[in-house]
Formats: C-alpha cells, structure tokens, sequence
C-alpha cells in the first residue's frame, strides 16, 4: 500500500453570473461569503451551490421554459440531467441574492417591487432557514424558470489537491431591471456591483479577495462593453472545455496548456 490518499470526488454545482448595463459600463454581481464559513470565508463569488436532488426532478423540469433535458445535457457533454444545473442556478441566484429568473403568469419576467416585495422576501427566508421549498414556491406563485435566459459558458473543476471539490457550470444572466440584489446575511455578508476590470483591479491590490476562477472568468468579460456584447460573444464560443487547474510546488496555478502543467499533474497526484 502506498498510503496515498484518493482524490476527494467533486460534487456537481453550478453558478450564474449576472450582470446588468448601466452608465459606468458592463456591470457584474459580486457576493461576499461570510468569514465564519469553513469553504472560501471572506471570498468574494458569483452566486452559486451544489446541486439540489430536486433540482433533477420531472416536476421542476416541467417548469423550465425554452429547454429541455436531452438538449441541455448535450450542451454539457453528459448523458441526462443536464437540465438540473439550469435549475439549480436559477435557484442559487434567488437564494443567494434575491433576484429571481423566472416568468410570471403574463409570460414577463416576475417583479419583485411593489406587494410582492415582501412575500418574496418571506418566500427566500423560508428557503434560508430550510422550510421552504424553491419547486413549491415556483408553482404556488405560477411561475416558470427562465431557463431561456442562461447562457452556459463554463466547466471549472477544483484541483485535485483540495479536501473539497466542486464540478461546477458556469451561466450567464442578465439581471431582471425590477428586482433588486440583496445578500442573505447567512453565506454572503455583502453584495457590489462592479465592472469587470474594476474588480480585477481590486483584485490585484488585496481588496477584493477572489479565486482562480473567477478571476479568469472576469478577465473573459473586459473587452465587452454591453450586456448584449457579452452575451453574443459567449454565445458563439461553442463547445466549452472543462478546466481542471493544477497547482505547482512554489503556488502557481496551470491550466491545460501551460508550460509545466503535465509535469504539475505528476507531483500533485
């Protein structure tokens, strides 16, 4: 027996990215993870989590609008269930940061201001606190998933090398103009808007403390200048790649392609 330990499995997971046009330029949702979480505290993310059992069933499926399951999973490389990341990251986004991506019943993306501000903020409470159902409140409002409105553009799976491991989707979401981001004050302690070079920028001074990942992500969006921009340009990127970074002796991280990236595999396994 060697002794080495086996490489911890990753969990499926998805995220959405969501961003928004205003005066300043391209705009992207940062959330900021409390300090008290074990898993990347203080880390500033896209709002996204691990898959649901629920999120794969018929009756959530039955909900999405403009998707099916064989044409999502395609898009993903996977068999079936692929339609539950669509799922799942709409549901992260509404639980994490209180925007919700969904139709009502006159076929327009659901409002969140006015009477149903408050009901809303119930309805994500009950999901805080594990007494509520995302499916139940779907259907009870009459609600559809806008599932339409996600554009898949990325596969990221943590380094092998990690106690905890996620393969994780990445959308993309055009934030809905009557609702409004919120943090939960649970896993996120703060929310900011940010333009993508800005939060680099901040990025590269140590004020915002953000991964690999999402790093590379942003660097992707700088050169758009539009929400439509960037749409069409991951739109029309094709096939996506999975990215299994790999992480050197002196703490550099590689990606497929990187001199040194192999050689950086065989130490790390």
């Amino acid at each position: 027996m060697s002794g080495e330990k086996k490489p911890v499995k990753p969990l499926p997971a998805a995220t959405v990215t969501l961003i928004r046009d205003t005066s300043r330029g391209l705009e992207v949702l940062m959330l900021q993870r409390s300090h008290s979480l074990k898993f990347m505290p203080g880390v500033f993310v896209f709002p996204g989590g691990g898959l649901d059992a629920a999120d794969s069933s018929p009756e959530m499926h039955a909900l999405c609008v403009g998707l099916e399951d064989e044409a999502a999973s395609q898009a993903l490389g996977v068999e079936r269930g692929g339609l539950a990341y669509w799922v799942a990251a709409i549901r992260e986004a509404f639980e994490e940061a209180g925007i919700l991506l969904a139709y009502d019943a006159g076929g327009g993306i659901v409002s969140l201001h006015g009477e149903a501000a408050e009901r809303y903020r119930a309805h994500r409470s009950s999901l805080d606190e594990r007494r509520g159902d995302f499916g139940t409140i779907v259907r009870d409002e009459g609600l559809r998933l806008a599932t339409d409105r996600l554009t898949y553009f990325g596969h990221w799976i943590t380094p092998v090398s990690a106690p905890r491991r996620y393969d994780t989707r990445f959308f993309l979401a055009v934030a809905p103009e009557r609702q409004e981001a919120r943090h939960d004050s649970y896993e996120t302690i703060a929310h900011v808007w940010v333009r993508p070079q800005e939060a680099l920028d901040l990025c590269a001074r140590e004020t915002l403390n953000m991964r690999f990942p999402t790093i590379k992500t942003l660097e992707q969006f700088t050169q758009c200048a539009t929400a439509a921009e960037l749409v069409a340009e991951l739109s029309s990127k094709g096939v996506v790649r999975p990215l299994l970074p790999r992480m050197t002796r002196d703490g550099r991280t590689l990606l497929p392609g990187d001199p040194g990236y192999e050689d950086a595999g065989k130490v790390e396994n």
